[in-house]
Order: C-alpha cells, then structure tokens, then sequence
C-alpha cells in the first residue's frame, strides 16, 4: 500500500501531540483509507488504529493533547492499494516477538510479494490483506531464524544484517520504505516513492534532528513537545511535516 507517510521521534521523554494529528493536516487528501500510532510505553506498545480519515476523527483530536508520553512513536496514514479498507489492514502492525513488542509501518506498493516465494515460513502469518503485513510477517520469520541460532539476543550487527538483506529484496518488488522496531532499536529504511514533480524517485524518506535543551521546547511548533532537560529529537517521515529544512 501508499500512505503519505509515518514518523519517528527519540527522546528521553517526549509528548508526541499529534499522533497523527500532522499527517491529517498535511498529508495529500487522497489518503482517507485508515491510520494508525504506536506509541512505545517500557516493554509494552499502546496501539492506536482506525480504518478511517484521519482528519475525520475525534480520537486523533485527543491524542493530540492527551496521548501518552513515550521515547518511541510510529505513525502512519494509508492509501490503500492492496487489501480493502478495514481494521487489519490498518497500519502500524504490532506483533509480539521474544518477548519484546515489534511494530512495521511501510510505504510503497509491493506488487507481487505473495507469489514471491520471500515468505519461506508460516510462523508468523498475515492477519489482513496487504503487501505491508505480508512484509512484516517476512521479516519476524527471518528473525525468529536468527534467534534461532543464538543463545542470547543477536547483536544490533546481526539484526541490521537481516533487516539490510530483507530491504534489499522488496527493493525488486516496488517503493519499500519502512520503520521497523524491535523494542530495543529503530530500523529506517528510505527506497523512493510518488513525487508530485519527478513521479516514482528518492528520497523515500526524510529526517529532522533536533537539540533541544530548554523545558517545553517545540519541534518548529509542530507535532513534538519536549518537557524538561536536554533532549534529542529525531523525525523520519515520508515527507517533510514541517517547514525546516529536511
């Protein structure tokens, strides 16, 4: 599927306003479909999704002012183009994995993904209909091979090694950008997707970095406060979400 976009933020503690809130107000009006944010919480992941606009909804009007604080947020808003609008084709997904909680938001059209033969195990299996979840499923399948093999979590080296490999395949299929995180570390991988002047090209994601070292510092006022302390604010979106340059 295409979505306009989904966004990444790391601090030691974070007020993410919008949840989605950003996207509603920017993303391209096509991109009704559904959306949905993930907020990580410790071990846990409290999981936010409507298949429905979200410029339309009440729920991401509260969390914009009351969602809660977390290190780690993924966001995304969908165009659907594979798999019907509903609930289980509504991203970010959210599996359970080694006991850690594991979330795939993606951008792209992967023609083609279910006859591929890149899906070697059922173990885990897609609840939807979509190239996204079938991408995620893939990739935990990988990884449950990995773990596999070792007798304590594999190394940030190994993971990324699985994770680079995996990028590298859905590259043949069409735009495959994607955050995925493990509880422990964000993968951010940039391919290329729809520019309105240039069609299907790079960049397939952008990224912000902020310093932020006063208490309730913002984010060029938009989607992020920070309370309290120095932090690091890090963005990654399909799309710039701000002015700044990205």
């Amino acid at each position: 599927m295409r979505a306009p976009g989904h966004v990444e933020s790391a601090c030691h503690t974070i007020d993410v306003l919008a949840g989605g809130a950003v996207f509603a107000q920017r993303a391209p009006g096509v991109s009704r479909d559904g959306w949905g944010v993930a907020y990580y919480q410790g071990h846990d992941v409290a999981l936010y999704r409507e298949p429905s606009a979200a410029s339309d909804s009440p729920l991401v009007r509260y969390l914009e002012y009351q969602g809660p604080k977390t290190t780690l947020a993924i966001s995304h808003i969908r165009h659907a183009t594979q798999g019907v609008v509903s609930l289980a084709n509504t991203q970010p997904f959210v599996r359970e994995f080694a006991g850690a909680m594991h979330t795939f938001a993606h951008n792209g059209d992967l023609a083609g993904i279910e006859r591929s033969g890149l899906l070697l195990s059922d173990r885990y299996a897609p609840v939807g209909h979509t190239d996204s979840e079938f991408a995620f499923c893939t990739l935990l399948n990988r990884l449950h091979q990995l773990h596999g093999r070792s007798q304590s979590r594999p190394s940030i080296e190994e993971r990324l090694d699985v994770v680079a490999a995996f990028a590298a395949e859905l590259r043949v299929l069409g735009p495959a950008n994607f955050l995925y995180a493990d509880g422990d570390t964000l993968f951010a991988h940039g391919h290329r997707r729809f520019q309105p002047s240039t069609g299907i090209t790079p960049p397939g994601l952008h990224v912000l970095s902020r310093h932020c070292a006063e208490a309730q510092t913002s984010v060029d006022g938009e989607g992020v406060s920070v309370a309290g302390g120095f932090q690091e604010v890090v963005l990654i979106a399909s799309f710039p979400l701000t002015d700044a340059h990205w």
